[in-house]
């Protein structure tokens, strides 16, 4: 039942990949759904709330609903979203071990630690990208202070001053080197803890010992790892193309502005592409981490001899059946 737990290659893993996600796609989909149903309500509601602006021709509030509307939208994105990628991956890791799995009980696993996943990615997030913040909130200030306040290149200014130029210009290439630099290392760091969701998830570990167990399983496989990122990235990349270029071009020619209509159809395409493409990463990940265990501590046979009756027990991997137990049924009283 378990021919899987053993080493796999690269392209063995994309394979097992796709065979999940084709197998098991309305479990992964369902899972993502509740997530990217979030999303397209929120855009929704802010496409009728601008429209209402507009129509009573508020400019004030047009620009509140929008920023609103901005923020909001950011942090559904990273608790649905973050709740969504830990579900789908306890939900991976069930049917790889070939246990059953449900949406509801994928949910149920994980929303009493809710706060615990958010910590986690809020750490790694910060951990491998803050430096790219860094770096461009420095040139925004840049750009703010001698593009727009000096008027540099302001339409009918004087000519600018070459100090400022030369400023600006070295300031520009520093900026190109550093920011390729942060790049750099955001995805060297992002490898690194790649494995962190699926070790939480699966051993129940905080957060930080979740990041150093995915430091220590990751080792040896990254390059491997970034090259299934990159696959998937390439997937979304084409969906995203796909679906949203004509709105894009369409916004373009109107200066930003897409009929009602055209606005409310680019969402629901969005529904569909961040509903089909959640689940890649978190199967893969998935793998890549039962993968890693089975490499680095013999994870495979550690199953075959407890279910030999060879060994007490696993380590934690909370399963559909103990969920079961956990939940008390009412099973009535036994009078008519």
């Amino acid at each position: 039942m378990e021919t899987t737990l053993r080493p796999l290659t690269l392209g063995e893993i994309l394979d097992r990949t796709a065979e999940l996600y084709r197998s098991h796609f309305l479990l992964f989909a369902g899972i993502s759904s509740i997530y990217a149903g979030i999303l397209l309500v929120l855009s929704l509601v802010q496409i009728g709330a601008q429209q209402g602006a507009l129509s009573l021709h508020m400019n004030t509030g047009l620009i509140v609903v929008s920023v609103i509307g901005i923020v909001v939208l950011g942090l559904a994105i990273f608790v649905a979203g973050g709740l969504a990628v830990a579900a789908n991956t306890r939900a991976v890791g069930w049917v790889h071990l070939g246990e059953p799995a449900s949406i509801g009980a994928a949910y149920r696993t994980i929303l009493p630690r809710t706060g615990r996943y958010l910590w986690l990615m809020t750490i790694t997030y910060f951990l491998a990208w803050f430096p790219c913040v860094l770096i461009y909130g420095a040139y925004a200030t840049l750009l703010f202070v001698y593009v727009l306040r000096k008027g540099l290149f302001a339409p009918h200014a004087a000519p600018p001053d070459p100090h400022l130029m030369v400023v600006f210009l070295a300031s520009s290439v520093a900026f190109l080197f550093l920011i390729l630099l942060a790049l750099v290392y955001g995805i060297i760091m992002s490898l690194r803890y790649s494995l962190a969701i699926p070790a939480c998830t699966v051993e129940n570990l905080t957060a930080r010992a979740a990041i150093r167990r995915s430091i220590q399983l990751s080792k040896g496989s990254r390059g491997r790892i970034f090259m299934l990122a990159l696959l998937a990235l390439i997937i979304q990349l084409g969906l995203t193309g796909i679906t949203q270029t004509f709105f894009i071009v369409v916004g373009l020619k109107h200066q930003g502005v897409l009929p009602v209509w055209m606005s409310v159809t680019q969402q629901f395409l969005a529904f569909l592409t961040n509903t089909f493409v959640g689940p890649i990463y978190a199967t893969g990940f998935t793998l890549f981490y039962y993968d890693q265990r089975v490499r680095k501590e013999g994870y495979d046979i550690e199953r075959m001899m407890h279910h030999a009756g060879m060994t007490p027990s696993l380590p934690l991997v909370e399963s559909t059946s103990m969920l079961e137990d956990a939940i008390p049924i009412d099973r009535g009283s036994g009078h008519e």
